[in-house]
């Protein structure tokens, strides 16, 4: 969340963007990157004989940031971290705003700079200082877990949304919501003595809620008041009408449960629009009888009106065409039947064309899987390799062939002995 898990580190380096300490999306050396302030003066040169502000901005947990006094004349710089006076003991913070831009970010949050509320800063912090901080950090979620089991346990109607440790590891701040007054002097006796911290409980609202949580939106991005909104400005359903949304609580609500901030973004550009429109209860006359009003486009001048009598019918007309026929109608005169107008309402859209081959594709040519080829294709060997192969393939075929037993004869008798040929007994008669 705008580099809010670089809040968390290991051995006080900075995870989440991986850049450790080089980012340019702010100043991720510090931390935790939410709300973070560009220096557009730093590449500023202060007048001769003038000195540095001797004010700085210190962050802390989920963007929380305060102004602090540097009395000790420390050489500090955007990214820092450091010591500074707690209510009681130290906390630790990170440099991020100095120069001549504080002034700007105190009187836009009206701080007076000679005021003697404004705390310390005592030193750079030590090694040991950021161990005690990386320490007391590691308490919180566990901490927070407890917490909501002992609030379920008094049976208190709070919600403990938030906790986080001073930099000492003395004193914890629980952040909670509640729709009314809550006694929670027992729940304070028990914080204390289950983790031996001091204990304050702050109240926040549903918006500040989850400021600190953070989170992504139905737009797909990060929530505006976690990343750069900090005045929460009061958003009311009319602003859904006036930009022709349904009003939908599942779809205007965020994730704080009230209307989207958001949704003022855009007002003043649809009530500069809306100015050249006719009122909505404005009944058109005609021939066919009254048409009422139904919706509109803003940006495509386009209004819908339907008749009275036939409510399932709707008629598109353009802005110039909804003006004519109130005209008519001052005059006392009955305008044409919509369905004249309807004809001429035409809005021309451009229609995106290809020129490359890209889509012309079907849709379904994945539907039917291919055949899956069992035989395995050979590897085509080099021609030396063929050469030598059958040269060796002649040598075995001759060394077989020697080898082989000759063929057996078919004669039967070849083993018999031979019997003399008898001569014929001519003496006999």
């Amino acid at each position: 969340m705008a580099c809010g898990s670089c809040g968390t580190s290991e051995n006080g380096v900075p995870r989440g963007c991986k850049s450790n300490g080089n980012c340019g999306t702010g100043t991720c050396g510090s931390g935790s990157e939410k709300l973070a302030v560009f220096d557009w003066l730093s590449n500023m040169t202060l007048p001769s004989g003038q000195e540095r502000f001797h004010i700085f901005e210190i962050r802390f947990k989920n963007g929380r940031k305060h102004f602090y006094k540097n009395v000790n004349n420390l050489s500090l710089r955007i990214g820092d971290i450091v010591a500074v006076e707690g209510s009681p003991g130290h906390d630790v913070g990170v440099v991020s705003l100095a120069g001549e831009l504080v002034k700007v970010q105190m009187k836009k949050r009206k701080v007076d700079s000679e005021s003697p509320d404004l705390k310390k800063i005592y030193r750079k912090a030590s090694q040991k200082d950021i161990d005690i901080w990386q320490k007391a950090r590691d308490r919180e979620l566990e901490t927070q877990r407890i917490g909501r089991e002992i609030i379920g346990r008094l049976g208190l109607e709070m919600k403990l949304s938030d906790v986080e440790f001073q930099g000492d590891n003395n004193k914890a701040t629980f952040y909670y919501t509640a729709d009314g007054r809550v006694d929670f002097r027992q729940l304070i006796k028990d914080l204390a003595s289950e983790f031996s911290i001091r204990v304050e409980m702050k109240q926040v609202g549903a918006r500040q809620e989850a400021a600190r949580l953070g989170g992504v939106g139905s737009c797909g991005r990060e929530l505006c008041c976690s990343t750069w909104l900090t005045d929460f400005r009061k958003v009311t359903t009319s602003a859904a009408r006036y930009q022709q949304l349904s009003l939908n609580p599942s779809k205007l609500a965020g994730q704080c449960g009230k209307l989207k901030c958001c949704l003022n973004f855009e007002l003043d550009t649809y009530l500069d629009a809306l100015k050249s429109y006719p009122k909505q209860d404005t009944v058109l006359q005609t021939v066919n009888g009254n048409a009422v009003f139904v919706k509109m486009d803003i940006f495509k001048k386009l209004l819908w009106y339907t008749y009275k009598d036939e409510s399932f019918k709707w008629y598109k007309l353009t802005l110039d065409q909804v003006h004519e026929i109130i005209e008519l109608n001052k005059k006392n005169k009955k305008a044409a039947p919509l369905e004249e107008y309807e004809g001429d309402a035409v809005v021309s859209e451009k229609k995106l064309t290809f020129e490359d081959s890209a889509g012309e594709d079907s849709l379904t040519r994945f539907d039917t899987p291919k055949r899956r080829r069992n035989k395995r294709r050979k590897k085509k060997k080099p021609q030396t390799e063929k050469v030598a192969a059958q040269h060796n393939n002649q040598k075995n075929q001759q060394k077989n062939q020697q080898n082989q037993p000759k063929a057996k004869s078919n004669n039967r008798n070849r083993n018999k002995k031979r019997r003399p040929k008898r001569r014929p007994n001519n003496d006999k008669k």
